[in-house]
């Protein structure tokens, strides 16, 4: 939009100083527009969100992370030792493309799913008390039994939960329901 004033400007069509003004005007009410956004921003559900904190063990419900990617990067934010609920339908996925990070990163490995057979045959070695949950429930009391305190569990499944779950949402909802009967 600058750009087009000052030629309009420079061909005299229009003063300068009317282009810089105009800009200005504009400039402002972009920044007003944004900063009133920001306001009313709420925190889009189940993508890294804090649920509690029990027993000095932090919960965080990242349902939303069904692909390698997004759990790449919960597992990578991760400051503190991470007992991580992950599976699904992941069969298909590349489990130990994360081998490396899953090793620096978690303590402990809860696999809710249906099929935990990939799971096991990526990090089997790493984690050998890696428990087996059939249900969100299950999931977050064997994560509650695993943590210790300064740890955090980590709900980010890194594939499709439909054996299990209508969509990631009702995973999320189930985990925070779980959570907050702990």
């Amino acid at each position: 939009m600058r750009t087009s004033l000052e030629n309009l400007a420079k061909q005299g069509v229009v003063s300068r100083s009317m282009a810089e003004s105009v800009a200005m005007r504009i400039k402002d009410l972009r920044k007003k527009a944004i900063q009133e956004s920001f306001q009313d921003f709420s925190h889009a559900g189940h993508r890294l969100e804090y649920v509690a904190t029990v027993r000095g063990v932090d919960y965080i419900d990242d349902a939303k992370a069904s692909n390698l990617n997004s759990t790449w990067f919960a597992l990578e934010s991760m400051t503190r030792p991470v007992v991580w609920i992950a599976g699904g339908q992941g069969k298909d996925v590349d489990w130990a493309s994360m081998r490396d990070l899953v090793a620096r990163k978690t303590r402990h490995l809860v696999c809710v799913g249906a099929d935990n057979r990939a799971l096991k045959e990526a990090y089997g070695d790493l984690f050998p008390d890696m428990v087996e949950a059939d249900s969100m429930m299950a999931a977050v009391q064997a994560a509650y039994l695993l943590a210790s305190e300064g740890d955090v569990v980590l709900l980010s499944p890194a594939c499709p939960s439909f054996d299990l779950f209508e969509s990631y949402q009702d995973k999320g909802f189930q985990f925070k329901k779980a959570v907050c009967e702990l």
